[in-house]
């Protein structure tokens, strides 16, 4: 019996049948990868809104005073409190805003009222806060009585950077207290920021101290 000696035109067909196999097999893996991130995006956005349905609690951010008592103005009504006259600037930062967190929980993500999203920031502090400017994201106002330390950090809302890389003000908001990450443009500003954020908390507190005093006699 006479062996069968593959042709060229039958060794063509196998070749080709080969390789429509191998198309097969990357289109299906192309497809299960891209349904795979599309469940992971799909899962965190679902728990994204769930962190946010939790912390609705949490009051609206305190919004810019009208141009009359601040720098850079809003048109939003004074707060309570709030001095007529905010005073010089004392300093000011362009850098990036990184995220809030519970104070003290750095992974604890506040997302509520735009918090969570990151985005550049331009920060200015007087004698009335700080004013806290996002392009493209929510601003918001943190009055100097709200103002509760300041420190140098490395972390916040799972952002990690270099040590002392991080601006991070904790203030209070309602009945909580949050921690906000900044990084300057230029990260040699940080010390200077936490120092006269400090300074200043130390004289509110004391004068707060001495009018309570006076008022118990």
């Amino acid at each position: 019996m006479t062996p069968l000696i593959p042709t060229a035109a039958s060794m063509a067909a196998e070749q080709k049948s080969a390789e429509v196999t191998d198309w097969a097999a990357r289109i299906g893996w192309l497809v299960g990868l891209v349904l795979f991130v599309a469940l992971v995006y799909w899962l965190m956005r679902e728990g994204w809104k769930w962190r946010g349905t939790l912390q609705s609690d949490l009051p609206e951010l305190p919004a810019r005073p009208s141009p009359a008592t601040t720098v850079n103005g809003g048109g939003k009504p004074p707060l309570p409190g709030m001095p007529e006259d905010p005073g010089p600037v004392k300093l000011s930062m362009s850098g990036r805003y990184h995220g809030s967190t519970t104070a003290g929980q750095w992974l604890d993500r506040i997302v509520a009222h735009g918090l969570g999203t990151r985005s550049r920031v331009e920060l200015t502090l007087t004698d009335a806060g700080l004013d806290v400017v996002r392009p493209g994201a929510t601003d918001f106002f943190i009055p100097a009585e709200a103002l509760r330390e300041a420190l140098l950090g490395k972390g916040i809302a799972g952002k990690v950077l270099s040590e002392g890389g991080l601006l991070v003000v904790t203030w209070a908001h309602g009945d909580k207290l949050i921690d906000s990450g900044f990084r300057s443009d230029r990260a040699a500003e940080h010390i200077e920021w936490v120092d006269t954020l400090n300074n200043m908390i130390n004289m509110i507190n004391m004068i707060n101290k001495s009018t309570k005093t006076e008022g118990a006699r």
